[in-house]
């Protein structure tokens, strides 16, 4: 694995555990670092293809055309990259909008099937989500 998607996949991983954290403290925060967590997934999965996007939108129009489109991913995943992406932008830019706690657990089950999507899609890379 390059170490640019070595690095992704770490911080996809931290972002997951830090937003299971944060679930008890901040909906918004959760929410965010649940998006944050499928971004970064998300990236290393296209960095081991040798794609790498600079902005978060390339990355949500990449999972959609590159992803979903041919198969890869089911439509739900696809459809759930983009409500993490509608939730971090409510939790980080909202205003007096917040991410409740019903969406913010959404979001980290959201995060935590994409992981699991890109650990299986290489095991041999990224193997077991499960384990340490």
């Amino acid at each position: 694995m390059s170490p640019a998607a070595e690095d992704l996949w770490e911080r996809a991983k931290d972002a997951l555990r830090v937003a299971k954290h944060d679930l008890a403290l901040s909906a918004d925060a959760a929410a965010s670092r649940a998006y944050y967590a499928a971004f970064y997934a998300a990236s290393a999965l296209f960095a081991i293809e040798g794609k790498i996007f600079s902005k978060h939108s390339a990355v949500e129009a990449a999972v959609h055309r590159d992803l979903v489109q041919p198969g890869v991913w089911t439509a739900e995943l696809g459809r759930g990259y983009s409500r993490l992406a509608q939730l971090r932008a409510r939790g980080d830019y909202g205003g007096s909008r917040h991410v409740s706690p019903a969406d913010a657990e959404e979001a980290v089950r959201i995060a935590d099937d994409i992981l699991r999507a890109v650990a299986a899609a290489h095991p041999e890379e990224f193997g077991n989500l499960d384990q340490p």
